[in-house]
């Protein structure tokens, strides 16, 4: 088990722990305070009924499980089968020599009972009340507590383990999130790193081989190619590095959402690879009706990320001399924004359409390692209501689609956009 696993088990065991503590101390403070609150009511029935047995009730025939005894004298009076053990007889003699009423608790043969003597006139009255029935009453009831405790404590720890665990899920998707990102960077920069660094040896060698005497200095059409793939391999670092920390933003805050021109940022985008596509011999168009509003609600950096890695996704795939498309429309009656990024490129399998959306997903026809940037593409596009999607001809191209939900412009016209544009199209 992981570190950060342990620490979160051990969390969920100590909130768990605490909740079951909580309530089993609840549960034996009630329990307690209802046995107590028994015993005592028990305790001042008994008293109360043993002074008005003795004022009122026949020797020979007291309520059940009440006995009484009577001394005038040297005369004494029993109820009939009363057990031979009783009257209490010091308690009898101390009533009559001080008259002073007295209850008393005693055990006799094996039995308890609770006893009031008090003297009317010249006789001595003695009620004794069978207490079994009341310590019968009390087991019940303390063995209705114990079930109830030991109940309370096996909900409590149920109900405990739901608790903790979601009150540890905000801290474990953090962890896992943190995890992830650890992962993500380590997957993703260790190849552009290792290039970099073989590519720099071999360019120190170089260097090396033509500062020796003797030796004959480096092919400098090498060195140029070598320093270009150094430049590129940076290049693509950044690119990482960026889809990392947009994908560490993406679970944060998201932004600030404002409205948003599509086309706009499709035309910034295409622009800022036109040299790219120039230099791979790549036809880059951007083509829309000029006359319609192509505006969205959303977060303007993340969406521009979406649209560089469809078209950074594209052009790492399409021949020289292809081409590559921007295409926005209007759907869904106008409720809809589709921006199209299509190009005739290898294309690739159409199984593996929802996987090229994946977390470093390996196409299996042409596509071949995609990294991050389509699957920071979708969270971006998911995050701001949408759908992406992608289709191909294995061998004819690409396609993929961003759908978002549209908001209207007064009047319907582009706002922010030169007007220099051909209509509908932009290389």
């Amino acid at each position: 088990m992981g570190t950060d696993a342990a620490v979160l088990t051990r969390a969920r065991r100590v909130l768990t722990a605490q909740l079951a503590g909580a309530v089993t101390l609840v549960v034996l403070i009630v329990g307690g305070l209802m046995l107590v609150t028994t015993i005592t009511g028990q305790r001042a029935d008994t008293e109360r009924d043993l002074r008005y047995y003795i004022g009122h009730s026949r020797i020979a025939s007291p309520p059940p499980c009440v006995w009484m005894f009577s001394r005038t004298g040297t005369t004494e009076r029993r109820t009939p089968n009363a057990p031979s053990a009783l009257p209490l007889r010091t308690a009898l003699d101390r009533v009559a020599r001080d008259g002073r009423a007295r209850f008393t608790d005693a055990t006799v043969g094996g039995i308890g009972y609770t006893i009031r003597t008090e003297r009317r006139g010249d006789t001595v009255i003695q009620a004794a009340v069978d207490l079994r029935y009341q310590v019968q009453e009390r087991q019940r009831l303390a063995l209705a507590l114990a079930v109830a405790e030991l109940g309370g404590l096996l909900a409590a720890l149920i109900t405990g383990q739901l608790l903790s665990r979601r009150a540890i899920r905000p801290l474990e998707e953090a962890l896992n999130r943190q995890t992830r990102f650890v992962a993500d960077v380590s997957h993703e920069l260790r190849t552009p790193l290792t290039r970099l660094h073989t590519r720099a040896q071999m360019l120190a060698r170089a260097t090396a081989d033509a500062e020796s005497p003797g030796r004959a200095r480096p092919d400098a059409p090498r060195l140029d190619t070598e320093l270009r793939r150094i430049v590129a391999d940076t290049r693509q670092f950044g690119e990482v590095i960026d889809d990392l920390l947009l994908s560490a933003r993406l679970r944060g805050t998201g932004g600030t959402e404002s409205p948003v021109d599509l086309a706009g940022v499709a035309e910034a985008v295409a622009s800022a690879e036109a040299v790219r596509a120039a230099d791979r011999v790549v036809t880059l168009d951007v083509t829309y009706d000029r006359d319609a509003a192509y505006v969205v609600t959303g977060v303007e950096p993340a969406l521009r990320r979406v649209v560089g890695a469809l078209v950074d996704n594209a052009l790492e795939h399409v021949h020289p001399g292809g081409r590559v498309e921007l295409r926005l429309e209007r759907a869904d009656g106008g409720r809809s924004v589709t921006l199209a990024v299509a190009d005739d490129g290898p294309g690739f399998d159409p199984a593996d359409a929802d996987r090229l959306f994946e977390r470093f997903a390996q196409g299996r026809v042409h596509r071949g390692h995609l990294g991050l940037g389509l699957a920071l593409a979708r969270e971006v596009v998911e995050r701001h209501d949408g759908k992406i999607s992608a289709t191909a001809v294995p061998g004819e191209g690409a396609t993929f689609t961003v759908l978002l939900p549209a908001i209207s412009r007064p009047g319907g016209s582009r706002a922010g956009r030169g007007a220099g544009w051909p209509a509908g199209s932009r290389a």
